[in-house]
C-alpha cells in the first residue's frame, strides 16, 4: 500500500511541475535528437528546420536573459514560451520555418528595408515630403536628364487631370 501512495504522489509532483519538466524536453531534448537525425539524413529540408529552430531558440534565450527582470513579473511566460516552443518544434506546424521565412530571412537579406520602416523625416514642417523623395528625384535627373524628369511630371499631371481629381497648387485659395 505504501508503494501505491508513493507512485500517486510522484505523479502529482510530475503533473504540478509539467511546464518545468516539459520545457526542457520540448525545447532541448527532442530538438537535439531531431538535429542529430537531420545531420545524418541526406535531405536539406530537415537541416533547415533544425538550424532555424536553433537560431530562434537562441533569440528567445537572449530575449529572456535581456529582459529577465520584466519577464519574472509575467506569470504566464513559462506557459506561453512552452506553447511557442511546441509550435516551433512540432514538424506538423513547421513554426520555425514559418518564422524564418517571414521575419528572419527578409531582415538578413535586406536589412536596409527593415530600417526604412522606422524612417522619420527630420523636417520641422510635418506636411513636407520626406527627403528620400527628393533624393530619388535628384538621382533620376542625374541618370536621365532634366527633360526626362519633366516628361514624367507632365505625364503624371495629365493622368491626374483626366482622373477627375481636383488639382491644388500653391496659388489655390480656399
Amino acid at each position: 500500500m505504501g508503494s501505491g501512495a508513493g507512485l500517486g504522489s510522484f505523479l502529482k509532483v510530475i503533473l504540478k511541475n509539467f511546464d518545468v519538466l516539459a520545457g526542457p524536453v520540448v525545447s532541448l531534448v527532442y530538438p537535439l535528437y531531431a538535429s542529430i537525425r537531420a545531420i545524418e539524413s541526406k535531405s536539406p529540408v530537415d537541416d533547415q528546420q533544425w538550424l532555424t529552430y536553433w537560431v530562434l531558440y537562441s533569440m528567445i534565450t537572449l530575449f529572456e536573459l535581456t529582459f529577465a527582470k520584466v519577464i519574472e513579473w509575467i506569470p504566464i511566460w513559462p506557459y506561453a514560451k512552452l506553447i511557442v516552443t511546441c509550435w516551433l518544434v512540432i514538424p506538423y506546424f513547421s513554426g520555425a520555418a514559418y518564422v524564418y521565412e517571414h521575419f528572419v530571412r527578409p531582415f538578413f537579406l535586406n536589412p536596409q528595408q527593415t530600417i526604412n520602416i522606422w524612417y522619420v523625416p527630420r523636417k520641422k514642417d510635418v506636411f513636407s515630403k520626406p527627403d528620400d523623395i527628393l533624393t530619388a528625384a535628384e538621382k533620376y535627373i542625374e541618370e536621365n536628364g532634366p527633360d526626362a524628369f519633366e516628361k514624367i511630371i507632365h505625364r503624371a499631371d495629365k493622368s491626374r487631370r483626366s482622373s477627375g481629381y481636383p488639382i491644388f497648387d500653391e496659388d489655390y485659395r480656399y
